[in-house]
């Protein structure tokens, strides 16, 4: 990183909680980054600051991978920054998840991707199959949010919240996908699954032959399987592979801990 993006540490500024919250997030960013689902500085993922409504979002203008737990900027559900950065924040980024932690309570983190499989999913008119495993636990709690164009107009907040209900997955047709879970490692193993299966789909698609669709009767019995797998009564179970993500971080991608 060079001498022009050294930020200064936080870390004896804010809570033990906070810092722990912006290190988990910074490491969601690189993981974006990492596994190549970033669109330059134009997504976003956000974190509760714990026993707070205040959130931490990207500063807008670093690419994903450059960003660290020092450089997030934190904001109020009214989008005032709350301590001092030279950076501003996605009006975009804004509407859209404080219209999910507005709303709800239960979400810790929110994030929002625009990944060419995923888009290519979000404009189908079916939406998401039930095609592969993936799909699976994705349709266990799926809503859609139709498009309005990029999302600037803050009164799209109340149809945005209204379509979400209680799901943790959305697709935004023409635009992107969006998980909403309690924990930080939720939302990342949550959209893992998601943009793998939008990626499962469209190969599947490409090549031109019938699909097998996965049968109701298993659709319905989703919840208990995810439960199953993840060691989890709730949630993606993101807990599991969250140690070996940062593992990961750490040998190709380190300093977001900074």
């Amino acid at each position: 990183m060079s001498a022009s993006l050294q930020f200064p540490s936080l870390k004896n500024q804010v809570s033990r909680e906070e810092w722990q919250a912006r290190i988990d997030l910074a490491a969601c960013y690189r993981l974006i980054a990492l596994y190549g689902w970033d669109d330059l500085i134009f997504t976003h993922i956000s974190a509760k600051v714990p026993g707070t409504e205040d959130f931490l979002i990207n500063p807008y203008g670093l690419m994903f991978h450059e960003i660290t737990a020092s450089s997030l900027v934190k904001v109020d559900l009214a989008g005032n920054k709350l301590m001092d950065s030279p950076f501003d924040i996605n009006p975009a980024g804004y509407t859209i998840h404080s219209a999910v932690h507005e709303a709800r309570s239960d979400v810790g983190c929110v994030l929002h991707i625009h990944t060419p499989a995923g888009i290519a999913v979000s404009v189908q008119k079916q939406g998401l199959l039930p095609l592969s495993q993936q799909s699976l636990f994705v349709l266990a709690s799926l809503a859609y949010h139709g498009y309005e164009g990029v999302a600037l107009h803050h009164d799209e907040k109340a149809r945005l919240q209204a379509d979400l209900g209680d799901k943790h997955f959305m697709i935004l047709p023409n635009h992107g996908l969006l998980t909403a879970f309690a924990s930080i490692a939720d939302a990342f193993l949550g959209m893992f699954t998601l943009q793998r299966a939008c990626e499962i789909q469209v190969m599947a698609q490409s090549g031109g032959g019938e699909l097998i669709h996965i049968p109701q009767a298993i659709l319905d019995g989703a919840a208990g399987m995810i439960a199953g797998v993840m060691k989890s009564p709730q949630g993606m179970g993101g807990a599991l592979p969250w140690p070996a993500l940062l593992r990961k971080l750490d040998a190709q991608m380190p300093g977001y801990d900074q």
